[in-house]
């Protein structure tokens, strides 16, 4: 035990001198201290909840409006599958886009459901945003706020599929010239950083500036789009030549976990966003607390503030000389927090 606290002190100290680690460890520790790997499975959850809701109304809308231009109806499906290509390959066929097309009742239950998961999907994603920038609970959107902010959030979602289709549409004309397939992955990276930013600026509340929004969406854009490769190798080279049932199985657990990561990936970008502005770093491994820890800390404790005439006061303990001392007010989270509506 001696010899492990010797090691975890070295390698203290080495990252607290160095910015670089000292980044990427307060980039860890916030992100578990906000809670994030159960920030992220909830999303998952809500997007499982509303993915095939979305597919089963988006397939039987296309097959409704485009019955005379198959090609199009084709491609736009297609671009949608594209976004996750766990499941998607299992559905890109005509038989399996026939068989998820409804009427009726089950149109009627898929709209419920569509309209319940993707809520739960935008509710999750506010949540999430706002325990990353650790706004207090007494300043945060209200109800009808965010379920505005919700469809904001859906509306960027449906503007991915579109861009998606012209982009797919773009290199289709194109044929299959690689300087035409590598200005379409170009400029679809940049949308795609476009759209993030323009989703997390939806989500997060409206106290915290845009500028400091672009890093992070740039990072989860980019991981993105790294995790739709690796989905579409791991479908194609893992689950190609699996039976019927094993596949269909493999796809479920695939695209939870596909979900869970993209969760957690685009829930770390946020916080590369929040140690970076509010340079929440170097993070103490052992005793004592650094600055930034202070500021973690402080900014946890006054999260939790309900009410205006509730006062959340944050001490700390000197333990070299046992001296009691607030918190610094620069510490204050207040001017980060939304203004209460």
């Amino acid at each position: 035990m001696v010899l492990i606290k010797k090691l975890v002190r070295r390698f203290d100290a080495y990252q607290q001198s160095h910015s670089a680690a000292a980044f990427v460890i307060g980039v860890a520790k916030k992100y578990v201290e906000d809670r994030g790997p159960s920030l992220a499975a909830l999303l998952a959850y809500y997007g499982v909840l509303s993915l095939f809701p979305l597919l089963l109304v988006l397939f039987t809308a296309l097959g409704l409006l485009f019955s005379h231009d198959p090609s199009f109806r084709n491609r736009v499906i297609h671009s949608a599958l594209s976004q996750f290509p766990v499941v998607g390959k299992q559905l890109d066929g005509h038989d399996a886009i026939s068989q998820l097309r409804a009427k009726g009742l089950g149109l009627a239950v898929g709209l419920v459901g569509l309209f319940w998961g993707s809520l739960g999907v935008t509710k999750a994603g506010q949540r999430a945003m706002a325990d990353v920038w650790n706004v207090p609970q007494l300043n945060r959107p209200r109800f009808a706020r965010r379920i505005g902010r919700g469809f904001e959030f859906l509306g960027v979602l449906v503007l991915d599929v579109v861009v998606s289709t012209a982009l797919a549409g773009l290199v289709t004309f194109g044929g299959h010239a690689l300087w035409l397939q590598a200005i379409a992955v170009v400029v679809g990276i940049i949308i795609n950083v476009a759209l993030f930013l323009l989703g997390f600026r939806i989500l997060t509340p409206n106290s915290i500036a845009t500028k400091t929004l672009v890093s992070g969406a740039a990072i989860a854009a980019l991981s993105w789009n790294i995790l739709q490769y690796l989905g579409t190798w791991l479908v194609g080279h893992e689950l190609r030549h699996a039976s019927q049932l094993y596949g269909y199985f493999g796809s479920i657990l695939g695209l939870v976990s596909f979900l869970f990561i993209a969760a957690e990936v685009t829930l770390i970008a946020a916080e590369i966003n929040v140690v970076k502005a509010r340079h929440l770093y170097p993070r103490s491994l052992t005793p004592p607390f650094t600055s930034a820890d202070e500021a973690v800390l402080t900014a946890l404790a006054r999260q939790s503030q309900r009410f205006v005439a509730e006062t959340v006061n944050v001490h700390f303990e000197d333990e070299t000389d046992d001296v009691t001392r607030e918190s610094p007010k620069e510490l204050d989270t207040t001017p980060w927090s939304e203004p209460t509506q």
